[in-house]
């Protein structure tokens, strides 16, 4: 039994030191790793790899979501007061964010691009801010004027995030064929839930059967997977595709 557990512990170090180099901590970690199996293990899988990985990532989304539920107003209540008091770039920031989360779009619109009169109007996060806050609120136009020159000055940034809001911004502007590009671009690429989940709520709405039918078959073989955590954090890309595959019976 001292050989099995010790294999254990040995297994556990070589776990975390693959995780080391993987995630380019510093290399120290592999010294400690080594010289202090257990101990060494443990310490690295509470202080690194716990903090950065899924479960703890799904577990916060959880609490905050909860949070958001019991008071969906306290971040709202908290940045205005904080913006009030220091109105800095970064708090208007803070307050279009928290504006935008409790469904205010028009107003997160106007701070997202209050921010950017300033000498952050390059940003790339209020870029991206003032354009899914213009697309919530269907100024699909002004969503393109901030997310065309943001791919093509910045294309590595949040890739997805970008294609999804195009694809939007493209079928509110009646642009059918670019967005059908950029959202089956996006699938191909990026092949998350969100992604077919964006295209198939556009498929549904102009009426393509066939696209919708396909992704709709394979959205529900990945949600049947899911946990109950998993779920509810999908909760709002659920509802919405229930809604648009709603629509989409009745008008058929």
């Amino acid at each position: 039994m001292p050989i099995v557990g010790f294999g254990l512990y040995f297994a556990l170090a070589i776990f975390c030191a693959v995780h080391v180099v993987r995630t380019g901590q510093p290399l120290y970690w592999l010294m400690i790793l080594f010289a202090f199996p257990i101990v060494g293990s443990l310490v690295y899988f509470v202080a690194v790899y716990l903090p950065n990985s899924r479960l703890q990532r799904n577990a916060l989304k959880a609490v905050s979501a909860a949070a958001k539920a019991i008071d969906p107003q306290r971040e709202v209540r908290a940045a205005q007061a904080a913006f009030e008091e220091t109105p800095t770039a970064q708090n208007q920031m803070r307050l279009a964010a928290a504006l935008l989360d409790v469904g205010d779009a028009p107003a997160a619109a106007r701070a997202y691009e209050a921010c950017m009169a300033g000498p952050f109007a390059r940003d790339p996060e209020i870029r991206l801010g003032a354009a899914r806050a213009c697309v919530e609120c269907q100024r699909h136009a002004d969503a393109l004027r901030h997310l065309e020159p943001l791919r093509r000055e910045q294309p590595d940034f949040r890739p997805e995030q970008v294609a999804l809001l195009l694809a939007r911004s493209l079928a509110g502007t009646s642009r059918d064929a670019e967005a059908r590009a950029e959202f089956a671009e996006a699938e191909s690429r990026f092949g998350t839930f969100e992604a077919k989940a964006e295209y198939a709520i556009w498929a549904y709405a102009i009426g393509d059967r066939v696209t919708s039918a396909r992704l709709q078959a394979e959205l529900d073989k990945v949600a049947a997977r899911w946990s109950p955590l998993t779920r509810e954090l999908n909760e709002p890309s659920l509802r919405r595709l229930q809604a648009a595959r709603e629509l989409a019976a009745k008008t058929a």
